[in-house]
């Protein structure tokens, strides 16, 4: 079944970094990040999601990143904001607040750590949903959260009007293909190096680690996939899977983005424990794949 909901957030979506400075977040780097996406032309931009490292903000630092993100925005792109939480009552109170902040969505992971069964897992979106009028993405990543949400589940989520889309990063082109066929949900790419293959059977869309680097060629893949020119979809998926692949397998996300992106010079690559800067033999790998890319200078001589 072709998506016909939540069309509004096809296409990219930057799972944006929270640059931090001596341990606080550092909210001049965050609006220049938010002003360079906006350049670039990405548009929609999600903060305070796992690649935000959300599981280390409190909850009002949270909030205002979320607050901060949407006044910077000012309208001039979308703002798919992380809301989600291993507690229900803390998901639905971060959602309602985004919604309040002026967010153009919520990006809910599911519920980390306690393992509900997919019983809990539908209770817990349909009691957002009931909750809240802001849509919603669900967002399903079990490598972190230690269970997958089932088809089957998503299916009996979708008869809410507000879940319009669902984050899909369990690494199953079958899962996909299933979710297409059970439901009329977009369905967005959760790995970048998959976005193509995601696409092929029927997602509409990225939210893209990478596009942290190069949101104009995440962008660019997506729209010549939409186009119907499959020639430069494969060619932008060439370009962009060894970037991707750095990114993914050097060390755990946002660790290698966040270093590259003080390589580039537009962040400084702090980190919050239990997460921690990489050593030199890492720093050196994604400088050699930043160079690679063509984003950084050969400075070997």
């Amino acid at each position: 079944m072709a998506s016909v909901r939540g069309r509004e957030l096809a296409g990219v979506t930057v799972a944006l970094v929270t640059p931090f400075r001596d341990g606080a977040v550092d909210f001049e780097a965050l609006g220049r990040l938010v002003e360079w996406h906006i350049e670039q032309g990405t548009p929609i931009i999600s903060p305070v999601g796992t690649t935000g490292e959300s599981p280390t903000l409190s909850h009002e630092e949270h909030e205002r990143v979320i607050a901060a993100v949407v006044e910077r925005v000012a309208g001039r792109a979308r703002v798919m904001a992380g809301t989600g939480s291993n507690s229900t009552s803390e998901a639905i109170r971060l959602t309602r607040f985004a919604q309040r902040a002026g967010a153009n969505a919520a990006l809910v992971v599911s519920p980390y750590y306690n393992r509900p069964t997919q019983e809990g897992l539908y209770r817990h979106y349909a009691a957002l949903a009931d909750a809240c009028d802001l849509p919603i993405v669900v967002y399903n990543v079990p490598a972190r959260t230690g269970r997958n949400v089932e088809p089957a589940t998503v299916a009996r989520l979708a008869r809410f009007p507000q879940i319009v889309a669902v984050k899909e990063a369990a690494g199953s082109l079958d899962q996909v293909s299933e979710l297409v066929d059970r439901t009329d949900l977009a369905i967005l790419s959760g790995d970048d190096s998959l976005t193509l293959p995601m696409l092929a059977v029927g997602a509409v869309g990225v939210v893209s680690v990478v596009a942290n680097l190069v949101p104009r060629d995440v962008m660019a893949l997506v729209e010549s996939f939409a186009r119907g020119d499959l020639a430069a979809a494969q060619a932008w998926h060439r370009r962009l899977f060894p970037l991707s692949r750095e990114l993914l397998s050097l060390a755990p996300n946002p660790i290698p983005v966040k270093t590259a992106l003080e390589l580039l010079g537009r962040c400084r690559g702090e980190l919050r424990l239990p997460l921690e800067s990489p050593d030199p033999e890492m720093r050196s790998a994604l400088q050699q794949a930043l160079t690679r890319y063509g984003l950084m200078g050969d400075e070997r001589g």
